[in-house]
């Protein structure tokens, strides 16, 4: 006989994580033993693999689970593992958490930054999280996708369900109270969210924006953090720069704007003044244009860097003034420097990616405005040199600039006094800069060129400050430039 009690229903398995190739990516294997991944015309080796593992790798196609070499002790799971991590180092992965019977995807990880990868903190049953301040969800096509300017990953949700349960999550809930009802996520996709902050723990606050965070975060508004994520390289996987996406879609618009009916006043007869041609300014601005190569064998001297730096960018002055909040503001510090800034607040700086100077050492460095001194930054060689990849490649040049001029901003500087504008307001500020970069240069006998991009993730690493306290907003390539042919 058997004993009375109460009846357990079967224990289901939760949902796996499994690592499958980017739909782009194909693996092809060489008879030497070796595997490239193949996309969007370019191939990338991988390294040499036993043929038991290149026969497993075929099943990336499709997905396989972590458990099945994460833990294991077998060569070939090792060398899987090898695999998947450097597929991932690449951005070349994309992780799928499926459904309950695992024929179907209920969420897909798609990697924004090239080294993600899928982590599941423990979440405690008195745990309370909440969505991040920053997360939206929005349609892409036919999918669902939830993202954040924070995360590392974007998440296509496959499942209504999740999606419902995602939104109750505006508001703090505990771990425990979820688990109860029903379309509860599971904890496997609650523990990825965490990890990517797009949801975060609840520690006694309310979860209102001074909870999510540093002091910095709390400075930043959703859609200023959203544009500069999402305009720049390094945490976002999307396509960046001139790709023509729409000239198979609409004409392309005229170079200038088609004339507006009415009597127009011509300003030709009265414009011209003979102090125009004695004017140094009028000079420099025909003068001024972009210089994207360089002489190599005449390079920039320090002395020429030292003087450029002091005419454009160095602090003038100091000054304080009393911020009036019914008597009880702040004494708040000011520079003056040679070019105007919004509410003089001069949250930018400037770091020098150096790769031929006279006098200077190659490397990286920060100009010390106040002090008019370098300050060099121990980056290391592989990260400088993608970061003058970046700027041939933008510029379309075989070489890099003699100087790679990146301006940042102190984003907390701004955004402490201004609300929604703020990030408007630093690229305003970038914009006069990179002009006043331009008429130096040229007045000196120089050559620039303004960049319209950089990697916030990579500046980031070079410099060790979180790319939400202090990130590249503007490029500017600096040196003697070559003559002609």
């Amino acid at each position: 006989m058997r004993a009375s009690g109460k009846k357990r229903g079967r224990k289901i398995a939760p949902p796996a994580i499994a690592a499958r190739l980017n739909a782009r990516v194909t693996l092809e294997a060489q008879a030497d033993g070796s595997i490239a991944a193949c996309f969007d015309g370019y191939s990338a080796g991988l390294g040499k693999f036993s043929a038991e593992a290149i026969d497993r790798a075929q099943g990336l196609r499709t997905g396989l689970p972590f458990d099945r070499f994460a833990s294991s002790s077998r060569n070939a799971d090792e060398e899987i593992a090898l695999l998947v991590r450097r597929l991932a180092q690449r951005g070349l992965l994309e992780y799928r958490l499926e459904d309950r019977s695992g024929e179907k995807d209920r969420v897909v990880i798609e990697p924004q930054v090239a080294d993600y990868w899928p982590q599941t903190p423990e979440l405690g049953s008195a745990e309370t999280i909440v969505l991040s301040r920053f997360a939206y969800l929005r349609r892409r096509g036919n999918d669902m996708i939830l993202e954040s300017p924070r995360a590392g990953a974007s998440f296509k949700i496959c499942d209504s369900k999740v999606a419902s349960a995602i939104a109750a999550l505006a508001a703090p809930q505990k771990i425990s109270r979820l688990r109860r009802q029903a379309g509860f996520p599971g904890l496997e996709l609650l523990g990825l969210l965490v990890d990517s902050k797009i949801l975060f723990k609840v520690g006694g606050g309310d979860g209102r924006r001074a909870s999510e965070g540093d002091e910095n975060l709390v400075l930043w508004d959703f859609h200023d953090l959203l544009f500069h994520t999402h305009s720049t390289e390094g945490r976002q996987a999307n396509p960046l720069g001139g790709l023509y996406p729409y000239a198979d879609v609409i004409a392309p618009p005229p170079a200038v704007r088609p004339h507006l009916p009415g009597k127009k006043i011509d300003l030709d007869p009265v414009s011209a003044t003979t102090a125009e041609a004695n004017s140094p300014y009028v000079k420099l601005i025909s003068e001024r244009h972009s210089t994207r190569d360089f002489d190599d064998q005449q390079p920039i001297t320090l002395a020429e860097l030292a003087h450029f730096l002091k005419r454009t960018a160095r602090v003038q002055s100091h000054w304080t003034s009393k911020l009036d909040l019914d008597g009880n503001g702040p004494d708040v510090a000011f520079t003056t420097r040679p070019y105007p800034g919004a509410g003089s607040a001069y949250e930018l700086e400037l770091y020098l990616a150096v790769a031929n100077c006279e006098g200077l050492e190659r490397g990286f460095y920060h100009y010390d405005a106040d002090r008019h001194a370098l300050v060099p930054i121990a980056a290391g060689a592989q990260e400088l040199e993608l970061w003058f990849q970046g700027a041939e490649y933008a510029m379309d040049v075989a070489a890099p600039p003699q100087i790679l001029i990146t301006i940042a901003a102190r984003f907390n500087r701004i955004s402490w006094k201004y609300s929604s504008i703020a990030y408007a307001l630093i690229l305003k500020d970038v914009g006069v800069l990179t002009e006043m970069l331009y008429m130096m240069a040229t007045d000196m006998g120089l050559g620039g060129c303004a960049i319209g991009t950089s990697n916030i993730d990579l500046f980031a690493k070079m410099t060790g400050i979180d790319f939400h306290i202090e990130g590249p907003v503007g490029q500017f390539a600096l040196g003697r430039g070559a003559k002609p042919a």
